[in-house]
């Protein structure tokens, strides 16, 4: 009898059982078998294969070690000698699919292995890193992990059994940017024209190129008199209060903080910091005015340049932030905005 294939489960802190947030600062540990929905997918392997083993790691010390992190994970799934590495499913959360796709790289790199992962389309973890990985596609939260785990299960299983997988929409795993070659009947020239043809009339075609599907955001109109203007700062360079009272994670955020300015001419070190994991902070730390422009823009406003300086400043982290939650964001605060009678953001990153 063929011994049976050994898949390694990659988990984060809630998922793994440990806990929620409070737990996000723990290390890399590594447990015997399967835990949650490792454990779970266990009826689903069909005596094919076991769960040999689960690694942890919170998402907090991931996306705040990411390269040291990723070592230390390989390290403990290459303890249980795998053939496939499983990690997820993230569903919508930033910092655990952007573990997941860590993982993921430094599986594929470090151990030559193959890896299953099961993600929303619009997590920064698909993007970042669906080259490492055969992404299956998911709904936005945990409530889809009856339908992600089998989905999962039943790709790693094709994989494992040397079966050639076929394209992506074939199998149920997201596209990976990889292009091959094929030979087909009809030539490109044909292919072409059958497509321009089949556009022209208004007909269902499928494109064998599939272009990038950007928002387009049209512009207001100039505002015709800033010295009226009441104008508001919108950052996504993580500037917050010293000690970060909202606690805005420094990757992948999942909250934005509103912030009272009307009390500072310029910002300093002693009262602002920035929370950005994804840059060097020591000029933001050193002088936050270099992120957001207050003390300009109190000059301005002294000036009768603008009108009025709004007392309020909204900020997030930019580092791997889901675009489902920046826009899930701005819609709640630009409503705010509207009703403060704000005229103008400036909006500034890093």
């Amino acid at each position: 009898m063929a011994a049976k294939s050994r898949i390694v489960w990659y988990l984060n802190q809630f998922f793994g059982q440990i806990g929620g947030e409070d737990k996000a600062d723990i290390p890399p540990q590594k447990h015997e078998g399967g835990i949650g929905p490792a454990a779970g997918a266990t009826r689903l392997l069909k005596d094919q294969a076991d769960v040999v083993g689960t690694v942890i790691c919170g998402d907090t010390y991931f996306g705040e070690n990411v390269e040291s992190a990723a070592k230390e994970v390989v390290e403990l799934i290459a303890s249980f000698n795998p053939d496939i590495v499983i990690a997820g499913p993230a569903f919508n959360a930033g910092r655990y699919g952007v573990a997941c796709g860590a993982v993921a790289k430094a599986v594929s790199e470090e151990l030559n292995i193959p890896v299953v992962s099961g993600m929303y389309p619009e997590n920064p973890g698909v993007d970042m890193y669906k080259n490492y990985a055969y992404m299956v596609e998911t709904v936005n939260s945990a409530a889809g992990m009856r339908q992600a785990l089998p989905q999962m299960i039943n790709l790693a299983l094709k994989i494992l059994s040397g079966a050639k997988l076929g394209l992506p929409q074939d199998e149920g795993y997201m596209p990976r940017g990889i292009r091959k070659n094929l030979f087909v009947e009809e030539r490109g020239s044909k292919r072409a024209v059958d497509m321009l043809l089949k556009k022209l009339k208004g007909e269902e075609f499928e494109t064998e190129f599939p272009m990038p599907d950007f928002d387009r955001v049209d512009p207001q109109p100039a505002i015709k008199d800033m010295s009226n203007a009441k104008i508001a700062i919108v950052t996504s360079g993580g500037i917050v209060p010293k000690g970060n009272p909202e606690k805005i994670e420094a990757s992948s955020a999942s909250k934005y903080g509103k912030y009272d300015i009307s009390g500072f001419d310029k910002l300093s070190e002693a009262d602002h910091e920035t929370a950005h994991g994804g840059y060097d902070p020591t000029y933001a730390d050193e002088q936050p005015d270099r992120v957001i422009p207050v003390d300009v823009l109190r000059d301005m406003e002294k000036e009768g340049v603008i009108g009025e300086l709004h007392r309020y400043f909204y900020t997030t982290v930019g580092n791997g932030t889901a675009v489902a939650s920046s826009k899930m964001f701005a819609t709640e605060f630009a409503q705010e905005l509207i009703a403060d009678g704000v005229d103008a953001v400036i909006l500034t990153s890093t």
